[in-house]
């Protein structure tokens, strides 16, 4: 059953995946007085190996079965301890032909239940994104340009406008439209540095027309970022936002 075993962990980590789903979960507080841990003494250095495995592989399968029950699988964990205890005393109920289709078949599941929960995702971002840049566009000092991007100055610098292909040194945050954080150079207290022709093309336009000491915030549609790529960070079809200051463009002075 050694090519089972391999192909159980593969569905668990399709699964892992998967990610769970963001919806916020009322939970009690309970306060439960301590557990006696009873204290063990293993004979030798391979039982305490030993049973090291097994608890390191209780807790990854545990991990794993969680993360299953919150994307809608109900998998027995029962049932999984008895597919071990029998694989190992050479007794499963399944043959290896039957393990592999039932395998095939939660992976298939999985991808179903992954795809569908991904176009959810994308259709809640779309309409927020919507919804977000049209109240932006109500803004003062909010400018939206032929590409659909928008753009408010938060502070006009003096210096050189960079073109597509220097390498600009900024500091930014970028935020989903209800104010999730997914990056900020600011957290890292370092900034950043990178080629202006290799990122999302809102960047790419946007820092354009910045010149040098300048912090502008961007509102920047799906399709001049990340597209129907879904990530676990931005999901598919998001509106984002940064709020960028420019500090640098290499090999050109920068602003005082």
């Amino acid at each position: 059953m050694k090519s089972v075993f391999k192909m159980s962990l593969l569905a668990a980590t399709v699964a892992l995946a998967v990610g769970c789903q963001e919806d916020a979960k009322e939970e009690t507080v309970k306060v439960e007085a301590p557990v006696a841990v009873e204290t063990v003494t293993f004979a030798t250095e391979d039982d305490k190996a030993a049973y090291a495995i097994g608890a390191s592989l209780a807790q990854y399968l545990k991990a794993n079965l969680e993360q299953q029950q919150e994307i809608g699988l109900a998998l027995s964990s029962d049932l999984v301890l008895q597919g071990v205890q029998d694989a190992f005393a050479d007794q499963s109920k399944l043959s290896e032909e039957e393990a592999q289709v039932a395998l095939q078949a939660l992976d298939q599941r999985v991808a179903e239940m992954a795809q569908k929960q991904s176009q959810e995702k994308a259709a809640v971002a779309v309409k927020a994104g919507d919804e977000y840049r049209t109240q932006f566009a109500k803004t003062d000092g909010v400018t939206t340009t032929d590409s659909g991007l928008m753009y408010m100055v938060e502070k006009m610098g003096d210096g050189e406008k960079p073109a597509a292909e220097d390498t600009v040194v900024v500091h930014y945050k970028g935020t989903l439209t209800d104010g999730t954080q997914f990056d900020s150079s600011y957290d890292r207290n370092q900034p950043a540095t990178f080629p202006l022709n290799r990122v999302i093309p809102g960047w790419t336009e946007g820092v354009q027309l910045m010149p040098v000491g300048s912090k502008f915030k961007f509102v920047i549609p799906s399709e001049l970022a990340y597209g129907s790529q879904d990530t676990p960070a931005i999901p598919a079809n998001s509106t984002l936002v940064f709020d960028v200051e420019l500090l640098e463009i290499k090999g050109k002075p920068a602003a005082n």
